[in-house]
């Protein structure tokens, strides 16, 4: 299996890439992903200086990404865009070189709208855990 998560039709690009390696995929059903912060990262300088912190908002998003690659791909000329964020919580602090295991479940489909239980764990214990809410969309096409 190519653990890229490019290789699951994951949409974003470098800067904004928050999975480093897929370790299991059932598309249209759940994934399980890696990501490490080695702490060089310029969001650390301030978030916090002396005591870094993964930024939940962050999190959200690795789990996001998560939840897409456990989405599958979407129909030729759709793309997978985040819905809503529920119940989001942030039992423990992840911090850089942490190595986080991210998963995502899908646990409802209704045509176009997919919900996923997500959670993020470091060693065993929860860093993040919710539900995210993917929609499906027509891709905008650029002008030439």
């Amino acid at each position: 299996m190519d653990a890229s998560p490019l290789a699951f039709g994951l949409p974003h690009r470098e800067p904004f890439v928050f999975v480093d390696e897929v370790v299991e995929a059932v598309p249209g059903s759940r994934a399980l992903c890696r990501k490490m912060f080695d702490g060089t990262e310029p969001f650390f300088r301030g978030h916090f200086p002396g005591n870094p912190l993964v930024p939940g908002v962050l999190l959200t998003e690795a789990l996001a990404q998560t939840a897409g690659i456990a989405a599958g791909r979407p129909a030729e000329g759709a793309s997978y865009r985040l819905s809503a964020i529920r119940q989001m919580k942030f039992p423990r602090p992840a911090r850089p070189g942490d190595a986080i295991l991210l998963s995502a479940e899908k646990t409802a489909d209704m045509g176009g709208v997919l919900q996923f239980n997500v959670m993020a764990r470091v060693g065993g214990a929860a860093v993040a855990e919710g539900a995210i809410v993917l929609s499906t969309h027509p891709t905008r096409q650029s002008a030439p």
